[in-house]
Formats: C-alpha cells, structure tokens, sequence
C-alpha cells in the first residue's frame, strides 16, 4: 500500500475527471494529505476529508503564492477548522522566491503565522520552498519548525537537505523529478537517510513523464493514482524493491501526519 503525502485532489483541475477517489483506491493508495491553498478551498478539502476520512488527511494553509489574499481574522478562522479536525495538518504553506509577487516581505509574516500554529497545537506542517531557502532558515531561526514537517517536492542540495534533516524534516519526492533534467534531484534522495523519504504526487501538478502516468489526462494533468508507478521507479533509484519502498514511504508519512 502507497501513502501519497502531498496532492490537490480537491483542484477544480481534477473535476470532472471520473472516478478520482476510486481510481485512487485501485492503484492501491491508502491514505491522501489534501492541501489547501488558500481560505477560499478550505471548505473543498474538508469536504473530501468528511467524505472519504479513511482517505484522506486534510492539510489547512495558506500557499505563499496567496500571501496576499488573507482576510482579517484568518488566522482565528484557521485556527477554528484545526480544532474541528483535530487530525488536520498546516499547509500547504513557506515561501517562494522564484515568484515577485506577492513579495517576500508579505510572503513571510503569513508563513510565519503557520509555523507558530503548527507548533502550539502540535501538527504537521507541509511547506512549499522555492528558490527561498535562505528566506526558509531565516523563517526558522524567527519561529523554530514543530517537530514534524515535510519539504513538499524537497529540490535542494544535499548542505540544505543536511540543515534541513537536523531540524527534523521530512523530503517529498515527486513525479516530477523523473524528467531527464533532474538528476540532481535523485542523487540527493539517493543519499538521504530512508526514514526520511515520503512519495507524492502534488496532482494535478508535478506530472511525471510518460511512462509513470497510469493514468493520463488532458493538458498533463497528474492523477494521484500515478504514484505506485513514480515510487516503483525510485525505489529502482535507490536499490531497493518497490514493495520495500512502500513499507517504508508508507511508515514515514505515517509518522509525520497519523497521530
């Protein structure tokens, strides 16, 4: 059984799509976190999590891409919807320095607003850091992380995935760094630790080449259902067999967001 740690499967890009939750069974998924990205899906993910809570995790935050959108009393509002799930997690949320706007300096209040929630109600936090890693420590040294977070699509070097395991990270691998380009990617996952690994799609985003799509969809959607055949094709990265991959993905997800 696969354990997907970081999708969108509420994204209006997957409606439509037949049977996603179905698909998503079949190909032998057991559990979802299903990230928000802004106040305005919060209600679309706790929907799917009310529905189908043998499924899926629920992850409440606020992207930094939509930094600029909160409203008054969002954090209270946040609060409130953590509290009604008391097995939610905090995301997706971080910083990204490969946009310019919103600007960092509206990027970080917010991120840090996340991280100081996660830790005082003790939840997973999921974080989007892109081009901002210098941003992301600087974040920490203000608000320490809690003690269980997950780098979604983790794309650094090996001296940041190092600062970044000594805190207590976990690392997403996706799809998306099965492209030919991405070798660096996998050669840092080949040299993490393996209790630190976590598989995910980030569908209907990150869609990995051809022949790891089981299932394809218009204008390279991703399907959450892709990830045995991306966690097949890792585990053949790192050396291992694909049954022992998922055992230990599966296990680490687990520790992270099941509490």
């Amino acid at each position: 059984m696969w354990f997907d740690a970081h999708n969108h499967m509420h994204d209006p890009l997957l409606h439509g799509v037949p049977g996603v939750v179905e698909e998503i069974r079949r190909a032998g998924i057991s559990r979802c976190v299903v990230n928000a990205t802004s106040e305005h899906d919060w209600s679309d993910v706790a929907r799917l999590a009310r529905n189908h809570p043998d499924l899926v995790i629920p992850a409440f935050g606020i992207h930094p891409w939509n930094s600029h959108w909160p409203q008054n009393g969002w954090l209270d509002r946040l609060h409130g919807l953590l509290l009604e799930f008391p097995h939610s997690g905090i995301g997706e949320c971080g910083v990204d320095g490969w946009v310019a706007t919103p600007a960092m300096e509206t990027q970080i209040p917010v991120f840090l607003a996340q991280i100081r929630l996660a830790r005082d109600l003790e939840r997973p936090l999921t974080i989007h850091a892109l081009q901002a890693w210098d941003a992301l420590f600087r974040s920490f040294a203000e608000q320490p992380p809690p003690p269980r977070f997950l780098i979604h699509s983790f794309a650094g070097s090996w001296d940041v995935a190092e600062r970044l395991r000594k805190l207590g990270a976990f690392f997403g691998f996706s799809g998306h760094f099965l492209h030919p380009g991405k070798h660096k990617v996998r050669d840092v996952f080949r040299r993490l630790p393996a209790d630190r690994i976590v598989l995910e799609t980030d569908a209907p985003y990150m869609t990995p080449p051809l022949p790891w799509q089981a299932v394809r969809l218009p204008e390279q959607r991703n399907h959450p259902a892709n990830l045995p055949l991306i966690g097949e094709e890792l585990a053949r990265i790192l050396g291992m067999p694909s049954a022992k991959l998922a055992e230990i993905t599966q296990a680490n997800a687990r520790a992270c967001f099941v509490f």
